[in-house]
């Protein structure tokens, strides 16, 4: 059975979608069978694997609101498979407002698929509404990406506080997986000050491995594929590779 995991931050900018996209190919270069679920309405992760969100169809918005089999919207590609999105996700949070049990839907579509994958991936929207919680109920675990940058911590204790509000009253297994340094400079004294800023906040919970500032992982997603394929040898690219392993190895 596969484990769920979110990869959220309602801060934009910090990683989540490159994280998401060369963490899920670099997954699948190992051996693991493993989804990707676009949950954000630009649907950069749809594109950034090689799909073209404008006719991918159904997508999760056709999953949640129109009753699409989960099974049908899924679409492989060589780098994994992929729940693509398209920005008629961005009106979903409303429209769910009036179904049952709102905040359980996208759990429902993805326990559905959960037996054929060892992981799932969730591309997170850059907010704490609705279709985040939807995530959060859906996942077991998540990954919050922070950008060594100023101000990296602002905002992540409102997401803590929705965390343990999603904890307490709807998913009560919801664990921190890990925190994922992104950005990171090592030419620069903040980028070493954020991160022990980050790690005495995080005791135990930073990965080792940290995704350094590399223009590959910004030039890959216009290509349509990870830096993995774009640019392997890449510093961007082997630090995924080297998360992958990092996230293998603790497994169970």
């Amino acid at each position: 059975m596969a484990r769920i995991i979110a990869i959220v931050n309602q801060k934009g900018g910090v990683g989540k979608t490159t994280t998401t996209v060369n963490i899920t190919a670099s997954l699948k270069a190992l051996g693991k069978r493993v989804l990707l679920c676009d949950f954000d309405p630009q649907a950069n992760a749809t594109s950034g694997m090689g799909v073209d969100k404008n006719t991918a169809s159904p997508n999760v918005y056709d999953v949640l609101i129109n009753g699409a089999d989960p099974k049908k919207s899924v679409v492989s590609t060589k780098y994994g498979d992929v729940i693509p999105s398209n920005k008629a996700l961005a009106g979903a949070g409303i429209e769910m407002i009036a179904i049952p049990d709102r905040e359980h839907l996208l759990k429902k579509a993805l326990d559905s698929l959960a037996e054929n994958y060892d992981y799932i991936f969730i591309d997170c929207p850059p907010s704490l509404e609705l279709l985040t919680v939807n995530a959060l109920c859906a996942a077991h675990s998540l990954i919050v990406p922070v950008q060594c940058e100023y101000y990296a911590l602002e905002g992540l204790s409102d997401l803590l506080s929705t965390v343990r509000l999603v904890k307490r009253g709807l998913n009560p297994k919801l664990s921190l997986e890990g925190v994922l340094l992104t950005m990171f400079d090592s030419r620069t004294n903040l980028s070493l000050q954020v991160a022990e800023e980050v790690k005495r906040h995080f005791p135990g919970q930073v990965y080792a491995t940290v995704i350094p500032r590399n223009v590959r992982l910004s030039e890959a997603p216009s290509h349509g594929m990870p830096v993995t394929d774009y640019d392997p040898y890449s510093r961007g690219a082997e630090a995924y590779r080297s998360l992958a392993e990092e996230m293998s190895a603790g497994e169970g």
